[in-house]
């Protein structure tokens, strides 16, 4: 392990290589943070990280692969090694398989939805972001922030019909929120979800309202959370939003 400073805070952004997750390592990066980005692909997420670097941030690419537990069980390893401790974990990397794109405009109901379409959305969607956080949250000391990339359409309180791989996970991640906030309420350790809003990603799509700097401003925010800040929170436009 190097030498690292109490000082330095070491962050993991995963789904990073583009998007949301690449802007919020840069924005994260440009505050003085040291930057694991990490994704699947290790060429686009390698170019990534040398994009960043090549703007003078320390961004370090890590492959990652949320749906492998060995994968995931390699990432907390390294980051152990490198740096003996983690103070930020943003759980970014996410799936849309619902078939809203269809012409068929019943093809994301819940009632012709595949039960695979569901099952591969909880396993990117939540059962990473749950395996991260037992592998990573030990390297934390008690003391980090945790934040859970969610949406609008996990809200109970505004659910509505079709998307049920993607309303079913995200309302299940936000569920996982609260689940840890509450194990962890007697530790410095932050966990929030957010809502970015509709983000002009590949997700997204070009016709979404807001830029992904717009869309990554709350994350980051919650990710650099003071101590005195709030655990266990929904999200959106730095704003508490119902469940």
């Amino acid at each position: 392990m190097n030498f690292i400073p109490d000082t330095l805070r070491i962050a993991v952004v995963t789904g990073a290589n583009r998007g949301l997750g690449l802007e919020t390592c840069r924005q994260l990066a440009h505050l003085g943070l040291t930057v694991i980005l990490t994704s699947r692909d290790p060429h686009k997420g390698g170019a990534a990280a040398a994009s960043l670097r090549s703007a003078g941030l320390d961004v370090r690419y890590h492959p990652l692969d949320v749906t492998d537990p060995q994968s995931i069980h390699r990432l907390a390893k390294y980051v152990e090694a490198e740096f003996g401790r983690l103070d930020v974990l943003v759980n970014n990397a996410g799936v849309f398989l619902d078939p809203l794109d269809s012409p068929d405009p019943d093809a994301a109901s819940v009632f012709r939805t595949e039960l695979d379409t569901v099952r591969r959305s909880m396993e990117t969607n939540v059962y990473g972001p749950l395996l991260l956080c037992q592998a990573l949250v030990p390297l934390m000391q008690r003391k980090g922030r945790i934040v859970n990339v969610s949406s609008g359409m996990g809200q109970l309180s505004d659910m509505n019909g079709g998307c049920p791989g993607y309303r079913i996970s995200k309302t299940a991640l936000n569920a996982l929120t609260r689940m840890l906030a509450d194990e962890l309420r007697d530790t410095y350790i932050k966990v929030n979800s957010v809502c970015p809003g509709w983000v002009r990603t590949d997700m997204g799509g070009p016709h979404a309202s807001r830029p992904v700097e717009e869309g990554a401003d709350t994350i980051v925010w919650l990710a650099t959370l003071p101590d005195d800040g709030p655990s266990g929170g929904f999200f959106r436009d730095r704003q508490a939003i119902p469940w």
